[in-house]
């Protein structure tokens, strides 16, 4: 049968589950999940999405993700294909590693964004030396939200801390007592905080992702001070800079594909634009200012 369409939100946010094959653990140890987390971090940073809360156990992982504009899919399908071509190299196997593809499902109000974030902090319950302190468990949101640190650099704790008002004592109580309450997902239980912001959109800000290739060529150009024509010139060191932000920089705001990059670049393989993306990449975490440039193109 084929697949189902995947349902996407206008407003962009995400519950999403990623799951192994059933005959083995999708994160086997530590390494593991940090290695996930790593690179959630790493594509956060070149797709620009936010992620509110997350969960990692042995053999699947949650995680509530704000896109911003991006591509739910093309966001995930590159953290996931990233990561199982780790796992098949550090445990010298070959195939598919996750379960199909990763469920998605549109977070679209309020009640249910705080009831789905306090199911995810809720999951490593039922591991042994867990189930009566789900906050000490270290690959869970919930204990960076109550101990206000954010260990790995991935998590927007301003959002959830609004929208609950976490500096106040009760209402953490009351979230600690609703994780307490049920295991189900889709529990509709009445939540009522003190000073809780009832428009949970408020604040956010879309990226505008269909920028013309044209127009992100032109603005690295000038902010290099090199001609534009020149990102067509091969095997020359003084161009590689222009090159590889403009491959890192297009794929970020154009919402293109590799194969588009390489025919706008001319003469230039797949893997080459991937060397110069990841490279651009490198040159925009040194040098913020010309990705606040591209915002607002």
């Amino acid at each position: 049968m084929p697949r189902a369409a995947r349902v996407k939100s206008p407003n962009g946010m995400y519950h999403i589950m990623v799951r192994s094959l059933s005959e083995f653990d999708l994160f086997r140890d530590d390494e593991d999940k940090l290695k996930y987390l790593e690179l959630i971090e790493k594509y956060q940073f070149k797709y620009g999405f936010k992620v509110y809360s997350y969960c990692l156990m042995d053999n699947h992982g949650h995680l509530l993700i704000d896109c911003l504009g991006a591509d739910i899919s093309k966001v995930m399908h590159v953290i996931n294909f990233c990561y199982a071509q780790y796992y098949n190299r550090k445990y010298k196997r070959r195939g598919p590693v996750f379960q199909d593809r990763f469920k998605s499902k549109p977070v679209n109000n309020r009640r249910y964004f705080i009831t789905l974030t306090s199911y995810i902090h809720n999951n490593p319950k039922d591991i042994e030396g867990y189930s009566e302190n789900v906050d000490q468990y270290p690959f869970s949101s919930l204990r960076e939200y109550l101990n206000e640190t954010n260990k790995y650099g991935i998590l927007d704790t301003g959002f959830l801390k609004e929208i609950i008002g976490f500096d106040i004592c009760k209402n953490k109580e009351k979230y600690l007592k609703i994780m307490g309450l049920s295991d189900c997902e889709e529990t509709e239980n009445d939540i009522e905080f003190i000073g809780e912001k009832t428009n949970y959109v408020s604040g956010r800000t879309m990226i505008f992702r269909d920028n013309k290739p044209g127009k992100i060529i032109e603005y690295v150009a000038d902010y290099l001070g090199q001609d534009p024509m020149s990102i067509h010139i091969k095997n020359n060191q003084s161009y590689t800079k222009l090159r590889a932000l403009n491959c890192f920089l297009m794929s970020c705001f154009c919402n293109i594909s590799q194969r588009e990059i390489c025919e706008i670049i001319g003469n230039i393989t797949q893997s080459r634009v991937s060397e110069l993306s990841n490279l651009g990449r490198k040159y925009a975490l040194k040098d913020e200012k010309i990705i606040e440039g591209c915002l607002s193109l």
